[in-house]
């Protein structure tokens, strides 16, 4: 039997409590799960690439189930690679709905992948990492909007 592995990708910049809270609940439906830091150049990231990778890699440095790479370029080719079968994939809202179910239907035409969709919980649902990376820009303390342990700088790098 094929292992079931799911690739989670994101800029994850910075990787909130709800992008955690996904990888946690998903983990019982996966053999395993491969956190994808994808480079995003039309972003202004807060972290770099390698410190976003640090920080979530430090998350799960005991779980034998997760596995943390960056990526650059396609996400099915990144999938193909890892062989991973199934793209994870958070909604926190109706807005969000719209546009995974768009990009579902094109990741599944092009490489027949399939996503699955989990659900924010709703304490998380207001909480993104564009809203993280804005508070910390100015100095505010973003500690219960991230995971356990993890740090962001307050300025950027």
């Amino acid at each position: 039997m094929k292992k079931m592995i799911a690739l989670f990708p994101g800029s994850f910049d910075p990787y909130t409590i709800g992008h955690y809270s996904i990888v946690e609940r998903a983990l019982p439906l996966f053999d395993k799960i491969v956190i994808a830091v994808g480079v995003n150049r039309n972003k202004q990231s807060l972290m770099s690439e390698e410190k976003r990778v640090e920080a979530i890699r430090s998350l799960y440095e005991n779980n034998e189930k997760i596995e943390v790479i960056s990526y650059d370029g396609l996400t099915v080719d990144v999938a193909k690679k890892y062989g991973a079968r199934y793209l994870l994939r958070g909604v926190r809202q109706v807005a969000d709905f719209e546009y995974e179910r768009n990009l579902a239907e094109v990741n599944r035409n092009i490489s027949g992948l399939e996503t699955i969709l989990l659900y924010t919980l709703p304490e998380y649902g207001h909480i993104s990492s564009s809203i993280v990376r804005e508070l910390a820009s100015y100095g505010k303390d973003v500690t219960d909007l991230l995971p356990p342990g993890m740090k962001i700088p307050k300025k950027q790098e």
